[in-house]
């Protein structure tokens, strides 16, 4: 990745952005290797670990702080600092963004400082509110509290991470943050397999595994930063105007952007009153459904957001509109037959992945029921996050507020309905619904205000994107055998059965794509 370092102290002297088609496709590629690994760890963690007790203790362990970055770090943080940033980069010199940065460290860090030290000391009352199902067995409550105080910190580390990850995709250097996360899965991996054998209790070996993983991903950061001209040099300084803006901006937008993570989370609370076994299927079926989310959604919303930031700093709100439904139609895209792939093959996907080594067909089938049930709200999720910073970039966070408010309250109603009759898949199910609501409100609301505006095409790309999704079902329950052939297979042979599928899958949607006329032209945008 080539990264200048800045010599003037002007703004506008920054080379010309690369288009978002092919940021995107960058920050895809690095966000598809992280998942990839990210898969390979939560393979390692079933072998050595399965959905056992240990296993649920420590993904509570590792939800709470990974939750909070999710809602705080990348949510509302981002959403809030990005556009500020991005306006003192268009209107204000270097020394302007440098005084913001410096500003926004020292204030930043002094409060995640005060958090974990809180939350370090308070533990076990974490523990009972984000999983009270665990108060009836005193050494899984036990267990989960003193994992929660070595994970905890990793939020402190990941929040300063996504702060230095923030600066560099607000100057279009995506490649660094996105790739960031891999060190996360490597230090996990390694220490699911090398530090196990070393503890008295082997599952804390994975909480060590992420705080370790959050002190290298905050320094790996450092270097490009400083080549950029911008390393902070942190300064408590809450009277700084760009930080006032980005506290206002925060309070409302810690809810609104990320609804769909509460959700989640209250999914494991609920969940942590069923049988043995639940958290971890819904963990091994978001995990999955994520990949996509991730490798696509999460990637679009990345290089949209400051794109969308300076085009509204500009006032320019023709390209903003222009942006924000290229997004949308790259999110159908990619998110339709993501969707569609899950459903179908839920078994497969979880039996290749993770059945091994303590992994039962049962847990196969049970995580397979809650996929299914994610996978009908992936391409929600994924509108959600491409369509939420439409709202952020113009500086409005109480209008995703009220939005997720409503869906919040959908959620819970779903899951109260769903529980009984789906148990675990009914939590997923509901989280799905609520989330497609959430969507849908936040379309509605930029189309009111005439920040999206459909662009001409949509009738034509959207039976081209019908033919082809039809096309890539008919190969998948073609080629597909049937689940009780999966289960018995060995896992080099369900490797290369699903590395086939796959391929076949690809191959047959993208030629299908062609016929009907799509082509990569069609999608490039700056």
């Amino acid at each position: 990745m080539s990264s200048e370092p800045e010599s003037t102290p002007e703004q506008k002297q920054l080379p010309k952005p690369p288009g978002l088609l092919r940021s995107s496709g960058l920050v895809g590629i690095m966000t598809m290797l992280s998942r990839v690994l990210g898969l390979v760890r939560d393979m390692v963690i079933a072998r050595y670990f399965g959905a056992g007790a240990g296993a649920d203790a420590f993904f509570v362990a590792f939800k709470i702080p990974n939750f909070l970055r999710r809602l705080f770090a990348e949510g509302a943080f981002s959403q809030a600092f990005v556009p500020v940033l991005s306006s003192y980069r268009e209107n204000q010199s270097l020394s302007d963004v440098q005084r913001l940065v410096n500003a926004v460290a020292g204030s930043l860090g002094l409060v995640l400082l005060g958090v974990t030290l809180v939350a370090i000391l308070g533990a076990p009352v974490l523990t009972a509110v984000f999983a009270p199902g665990f108060l009836d067995d005193e050494v899984k409550f036990a267990l989960t509290s003193d994992m929660l105080r070595i994970t905890f910190p990793y939020l402190l580390l990941i929040s300063l991470t996504a702060f230095a990850g923030g600066i560099l995709n607000s100057y279009d250097r995506f490649a660094v943050p996105a790739f960031t996360p891999v060190l996360l899965n490597l230090a996990m991996i390694a220490a699911a397999i090398w530090l196990t054998p070393l503890m008295d209790e082997p599952v804390m070996a994975l909480a060590w595994g992420v705080f370790i993983a959050g002190a290298l991903q905050l320094f790996f950061q450092l270097p490009f930063l400083m080549r950029l001209g911008l390393l902070p040099r942190p300064r408590v300084d809450y009277r700084h105007e760009g930080v006032s803006r980005i506290l206002k901006l925060m309070a409302p937008a810690l809810f609104g952007v990320s609804v769909s993570q509460i959700n989640l989370l209250l999914d494991t609370v609920l969940a942590s009153f069923l049988q043995t076994g639940s958290v971890s299927w819904l963990y091994y079926s978001d995990r999955l459904s994520e990949l996509p989310l991730g490798v696509f959604g999460i990637a679009i919303a990345t290089v949209i957001l400051p794109s969308l930031s300076r085009k509204h700093a500009a006032a320019s709100a023709d390209q903003f509109a222009a942006t924000l439904d290229w997004a949308v139609r790259a999110v159908l895209l990619i998110g339709l037959p993501a969707a569609l792939a899950l459903a179908l093959l839920a078994e497969p996907l979880i039996a290749t992945l993770f059945h091994y080594g303590a992994v039962t067909d049962r847990d196969v089938a049970m995580s397979a029921q809650s996929l299914r049930a994610y996978s009908a709200g992936l391409l929600a999720f994924m509108l959600i996050k491409v369509l939420a910073p439409g709202f952020f970039a113009r500086e409005d966070t109480k209008t995703p507020v009220k939005i997720g408010i409503i869906a919040m309250v959908a959620n819970m109603v779903f899951n109260l309905i769903l529980i009984f009759p789906l148990a675990h898949a009914g939590l997923a199910l509901a989280t799905s619904i609520s989330a497609w609501l959430n969507g849908y409100l936040l379309w509605r609301g930029l189309r009111k205000e005439g920040a999206w505006q459909s662009q001409p095409g949509w009738p034509r790309f959207l039976l081209q994107l019908l033919f082809a999704n039809g096309a890539l079902a008919a190969v998948i329950v073609w080629l597909n055998a049937p689940v009780s052939v999966w289960l018995a297979n060995g896992g080099y042979q369900r490797a290369a059965d699903m590395a086939m599928l796959v391929a076949a899958g690809v191959a047959v949607y993208f030629v299908a794509l062609a016929l009907a006329g799509v082509r990569v032209r069609h999608f490039r945008h700056r």
